[in-house]
């Protein structure tokens, strides 16, 4: 119940603070791209459930019927959208996710149901034992190293190939220790870590974390971006 009132209480004061972003993002949105302002991306949260993660749309009407994960130069993408996606503006609407009850603030982070269908282990389905969140150290890792581990030529692929096993072993390493203090400083750690992801710096996960992820699978840290 404290997890939940802390999620609550969270997300009302980002979106009154950010307000004046959510409605400058959803009209650029909507002169820039014909269609909805908000994506509707089907995820997989607590039990297996399967429910509508909202971002703003960064994407064309349509362009969702490629691969579920998007390159750093995925030609889907529109010029507003791609800001939108570099500075994690698109995924505020996930706070009215979080009011729902569908997510939590800090929680591992929801798939695709195709990539959890077709290429999670035992352990990794262990990441679905608790609401997903907007943040988690997996998250904070893909800020850090995942442009570097992901293959233009084959998004997807790489993406399960080289970041989905390191990304999910943060979170699941991070089961073991979650409590309110950790969440809020993976809070705040999440706001340093898209500061620095705009600027061409990173922020990596607390060492603890990727010390304990190595139980799981490997965890590689590139030493410099391309």
């Amino acid at each position: 119940m404290a997890k939940r009132l802390f999620d609550i209480l969270f997300a009302v004061t980002v979106l009154v603070l950010a307000s004046p972003f959510l409605l400058l993002a959803a009209i650029g949105v909507k002169i820039m791209s014909p269609g909805p302002v908000f994506y509707r991306a089907k995820r997989v949260g607590k039990d297996m459930r399967v429910f509508d993660m909202l971002k703003f749309r960064s994407m064309h009407v349509g362009s969702d019927k490629g691969s579920a994960i998007t390159g750093r130069s995925d030609s889907r993408v529109f010029p507003l959208g791609a800001l939108l996606r570099k500075t994690k503006i698109d995924e505020l609407p996930q706070f009215l996710n979080v009011l729902k009850g569908d997510m939590s603030i800090v929680g591992p982070r929801p798939e695709d149901p195709g990539i959890v269908e077709n290429s999670y282990l035992p352990w990794m389905k262990e990441t679905l034992s608790v609401p997903p969140g907007i943040t988690s150290p997996g998250a904070i890792y893909y800020y850090a190293y995942g442009l570097e581990l992901l293959s233009d030529e084959d998004i997807e692929g790489s993406y399960v190939d080289r970041l989905l096993a390191p990304k999910l072993a943060l979170d699941r390493a991070y089961l073991d220790r979650a409590n309110f203090r950790s969440d809020l400083y993976y809070a705040i750690l999440t706001f340093l870590a898209v500061v620095a992801n705009a600027i061409g710096r990173r922020v990596p996960p607390a060492e603890i974390d990727m010390k304990a992820a190595e139980k799981w699978a490997d965890i590689p840290t590139p030493k410099a971006h391309p």
